[in-house]
């Protein structure tokens, strides 16, 4: 589709044009001209949203979409949609489905059904054998099948030699694991943060050290390996540290943190609601003023929406024996607003390229046209109608938000919300 988008603010901070008000022609999914009030001579579709403001490409480095296996609960086609209108060129599809994907047809499935959508999926292939943890499964070829990283879905690596047989050998072809980190035994059965909202409720508490104690593990065996880590979705100040400190070291170690983390805190869990059951578990708002500063500071590296539809049969239940995960898409750039600065956010949806091995362009003449389109005005509140996707577990339900998505210019397609 060739366009011209007028009057857009561009936020890119590698573009002559960051800061700076300009129409963006595109023709043949390529940027061929920024300017003032550029012509249309080619009698090309005009884009005019208000305050549109525009970005290089935002990128979701963890969405569950259940299929194959789990259609009920999410599609591809429809995750990809939602993606899209929620601002995300580009997503990491987590291994989490049925089968698990931890091979090479795996792999090649879903980038099949992913074909020809405007935002483009990376597949993440599992880390050991159907995410059981006992055997590694077959990283080498799912790395030329397409996957980007190798990690098992909010699963720790209980087994520490094979986590470090796994850093060693994914060296060979540059593999980036995946370490989530959580210890079982000291989370036991936890369902919560554990403080004072999780005594006042009388439910079991999941300590930070259940995180922390597992990060600072997994960054001695990568000092001892060498290879490069990410640890995703942190939640705790110690956390926060610990990573700091090894990336003074040198060590290759990038981290994220979930949306959910930075905006919200355990407080919202005093109705029992099963929509704030997440795992890492929502802190105290001491551990969530550290995640703000470790972001804004740079020793986290991504903020992902960590999008997991549920079915309402797996969530609307008991709180103990509810699944752990919310879906985030939709809700993540106006929830994000209302914490952080533009800038700091579109750095954060986008470095995740850099840590992934995406390919990144720049808001530029010449460059594919990759970009999000969004606006960071205007205050609302996050209701039902604003959910695309097919589960309906938001944790943000009725939550402040400050700004939203308008959708993507990519792969040669315009989606608007």
């Amino acid at each position: 589709m060739n366009v011209i988008l007028k009057n857009t603010t561009i936020i890119d901070t590698e573009s002559a044009f960051h800061n700076q008000k300009a129409d963006i022609k595109i023709i043949d999914g390529i940027i061929t001209k920024i300017g003032q009030n550029l012509s249309n001579d080619e009698n090309l579709d005009l884009v005019e949203l208000d305050n549109l403001h525009v970005s290089q490409g935002w990128f979701d480095a963890s969405v569950s979409f259940g299929e194959p296996g789990f259609e009920d609960r999410e599609t591809i086609a429809n995750g990809l949609s939602t993606a899209a209108k929620s601002g995300f060129t580009n997503v990491a599809l987590q291994p989490n489905s049925l089968p698990v994907i931890d091979n090479q047809s795996q792999v090649s499935f879903v980038l099949n059904k992913a074909n020809g959508f405007a935002t483009q999926l990376h597949p993440i292939g599992a880390f050991t054998k159907n995410s059981e943890g006992n055997d590694l499964a077959e990283m080498f070829d799912m790395k030329n099948a397409g996957a980007i990283a190798f990690g098992d879905y909010n699963k720790n690596s209980d087994n520490a030699n094979l986590l470090k047989i796994g850093l060693q050998y994914v060296q060979d072809f540059d593999g980036l694991v995946l370490a989530y980190c959580q210890d079982k035994t000291i989370k036991g059965s936890g369902v919560v943060h554990e403080g004072l909202v999780s005594t006042r409720m009388g439910l079991k508490g999941i300590p930070a050290l259940a995180e922390e104690l597992e990060i600072a593990r997994n960054l001695f065996l990568l000092e001892y390996t060498g290879g490069k880590m990410h640890i995703p979705t942190i939640s705790s100040a110690k956390s926060v540290a610990l990573i700091q400190s090894a990336k003074a070291k040198g060590l290759n170690v990038t981290c994220s943190v979930a949306v959910h983390n930075l905006v919200l805190t355990d407080e919202v869990l005093t109705g029992f609601d099963t929509r704030y059951k997440v795992t890492p578990p929502l802190r105290d708002e001491n551990h969530r003023k550290a995640l703000i500063e470790g972001v804004l500071d740079g020793t986290i590296d991504v903020i992902t929406s960590d999008h997991n539809p549920l079915d309402i049969e797996h969530k609307k239940m008991e709180f103990d024996n509810a699944k752990n995960g919310t879906i985030g898409l939709e809700s993540a750039f106006g929830a994000l607003q209302t914490v952080l600065p533009i800038e700091v956010i579109v750095d954060k949806l986008t470095n995740g390229k850099n840590v992934f091995g995406i390919e990144k362009t720049a808001v530029k003449e010449g460059n594919k046209a990759s970009l999000s389109l969004f606006t960071p005005g205007g205050n609302w509140e996050f209701g039902k109608e604003n959910i695309l996707s097919k589960s309906k577990n938001s944790a943000f339900l009725g939550q402040p938000m400050k700004g939203r998505a308008y959708g993507i210019y990519n792969n040669g397609q315009l989606i608007l919300n």
